[in-house]
């Protein structure tokens, strides 16, 4: 059976040091990856995995529905929307260019699966800078997102309450869930199925909901693909592989 294609875009940065060494002084610039959790646990799995790095995205990101058509599902992990808004076509040369966060929403409603998974560049972001909300994006998802900073910081870490065991995503995954660090802060639509959530000593805040929008299907995912809002043990937890092949099976289901 051929694999399932999916894309993940997003979830890469790129930071850039000042070293003080006495009177002297020099700079450095360090490329990360932050999906090696989820390029590991789909390894050998019925996905195949395409992983477009931030700074390729506003250039690369699909521009036609039958670009977009390739894939069966679309991961949007720690990347704001100026990302997939901004081609260079238009931040740089002042030309027309498809509106793609449009097109996202238009490939859901014909069929396509789509989830957004939570970061400091996901929903609406630190200091609201993801500005998610009152996209064609924010309709097609499951939940809705806050005007502000919608970062929850959880050092002490939370468990997972599961309020849908049976649920197709979270099936046959048994025992106590490890911690999450944090989780966007957002509002589950009508009708949408809360998943599982925080513990209601800790604000009872969504982690994981899913919808339908037209054809199609979408996730929100609200704590992080891999650390740091993910903790370690949560990263080596054979649930964690379990979640994300469930996850991605349910979100590419035929209607």
């Amino acid at each position: 059976m051929a694999q399932k294609k999916v894309l993940l875009v997003g979830e890469s940065w790129i930071s850039a040091s000042t070293h003080f060494k006495g009177f002297d002084q020099f700079s450095s610039v360090t490329f990360h990856l932050g999906a090696e959790p989820l390029v590991a646990a789909l390894k050998d799995s019925p996905f195949e995995l395409t992983y477009m790095t931030g700074h390729d995205a506003p250039e690369k990101f699909p521009a036609t529905m039958a670009e977009l058509s390739v894939y069966d599902a679309v991961l949007l992990s720690d990347i704001g929307a100026n990302s997939i808004l901004l081609h260079p076509d238009v931040w740089l040369r002042s030309k027309t260019f498809p509106n793609r966060v449009k097109l996202m929403r238009d490939w859901v409603g014909q069929g396509g699966s789509l989830a957004m998974i939570g970061g400091y560049m996901s929903f609406q972001g630190i200091d609201g800078r993801a500005r998610w909300r009152g996209t064609a994006v924010e309709e097609v998802l499951p939940v809705e997102c806050l005007p502000y900073d919608d970062r929850l910081e959880i050092p002490e870490g939370a468990a997972a309450l599961v309020r849908l065991p049976h649920h197709a995503i979270v099936r046959d995954i048994a025992g106590t869930w490890p911690p999450v660090l944090g989780v966007n802060e957002v509002r589950p639509k009508p009708g949408a199925e809360v998943i599982a959530t925080l513990p209601a000593d800790q604000g009872g805040h969504p982690l994981l909901v899913a919808g339908r929008y037209g054809k199609g299907r979408a996730v929100a995912w609200t704590s992080d693909i891999g650390p740091h809002w993910l903790s370690a043990e949560f990263c080596a937890w054979e649930g964690y592989r379990r979640i994300w092949l469930q996850m991605l099976t349910w979100m590419t289901q035929s209607p």
